[in-house]
């Protein structure tokens, strides 16, 4: 599917500049991005909310594309990432918005909430489900229970080694992480007996033969090489190396989300769909496609009609 995608603009924020990409006028939705992603990946989405009647904002988030990327790590934790949206509200002059995230941005936008619930009207998580804080910090029991191999335990004993390595093949890494139906044929079973990918994240850049489709074309796919060539993996990745931070300053958070909210999973997802959260978020709609983790780039049509139907009942344009 061929989209025209809106023309970059930087704004200065509080703290860093932020490339935007903007398209409508109308209710102000922000779409969220995750890793290794951009707001590239929400192309398929922009043009259709707009024509809905919705003012479309769609951050490279920090650390990405042409947003500046600050040096420390703990620059990349939640009370920065949030800030950086409710930042970009004010500078548009915007009161309040639905925030719409997949991955790493679902982590974002159900934090919203949280630290700026003054500024969310809506929430609506894609992959990534609300996860209320729990009593031990997450870091240790993902070592665990997944492993020291494990893509975000690794991320955060040996700083600056997937950065490397990712950064030396980003054609590769990118070709076989960005794929349709790798549940096909896979060989790992998922938690819950789940069929799932074959390979983890960190064989993304040694396998030949990776299980499943490709998900772009080589020149959607250019998008993201060009990004980041010249951007790097570190920014990115310091989002992971922040998790046990995340959960240390979150300690006098609020847990309840009461304004509208809906959730998106995948049935061949990685990321498992959680428990139940319907005493933190008692406005819920929950919905399962088809797919794996790239939900808005592999179920294009369900994805935006969902979003359509579901912002037309909740926030009329």
């Amino acid at each position: 599917m061929k989209v025209t995608f809106p023309e970059s603009k930087i704004y200065r924020l509080r703290e860093i500049n932020m490339e935007v990409f903007e398209q409508g006028e109308g209710f102000p939705l922000v779409l969220t991005h995750g890793f290794p992603e951009l707001a590239y990946s929400w192309r398929f989405q922009i043009p259709v909310l707009a024509e809905a009647g919705y003012r479309v904002i769609v951050p490279n988030q920090r650390g990405y594309g042409e947003t500046d990327k600050p040096e420390s790590v703990e620059a990349y934790d939640l009370r920065h990432l949030c800030g950086d949206m409710a930042s970009l509200l004010d500078v548009l002059n915007l009161e309040k918005a639905v925030f719409i995230g997949h991955d790493w941005g679902s982590i974002v936008v159900w934090n919203m909430p949280l630290y700026h619930p003054e500024k969310v009207a809506g929430v609506v998580g894609m992959s990534v489900p609300f996860s209320p804080r729990g009593n031990i910090d997450p870091m240790p029991l993902f070592e665990q229970f997944l492993g020291s191999e494990n893509y975000i335990v690794h991320f955060n004993q040996k700083p600056g080694v997937a950065d490397a390595a990712f950064a030396a093949k980003p054609k590769q890494f990118f070709t076989n992480v960005f794929r349709h139906k790798q549940w096909v044929g896979a060989t790992q079973p998922l938690p819950g007996n789940r069929p799932g990918p074959a390979v983890s994240l960190m064989d993304m850049l040694e396998i030949k033969n990776p299980p499943g489709e490709p998900l772009m074309s080589e020149e959607e796919m250019n998008v993201f090489i060009t990004a980041y060539n010249k951007g790097g993996f570190t920014g990115p990745i310091n989002w992971y190396r922040n998790i046990s931070r995340n959960w240390e300053i979150s300690a006098d958070l609020p847990q309840t989300i009461d304004v509208p909210c809906a959730m998106i999973h995948g049935t061949h997802d990685i990321v498992p769909k959680g428990g139940d959260v319907s005493k933190f978020i008692p406005n819920l709609e929950s919905i399962t496609l088809d797919c794996g983790h790239w939900i808005q780039q592999e179920k294009v049509d369900e994805v935006n009609t969902f979003l359509v139907d579901w912002l037309k009942r909740n926030f009329p344009s």
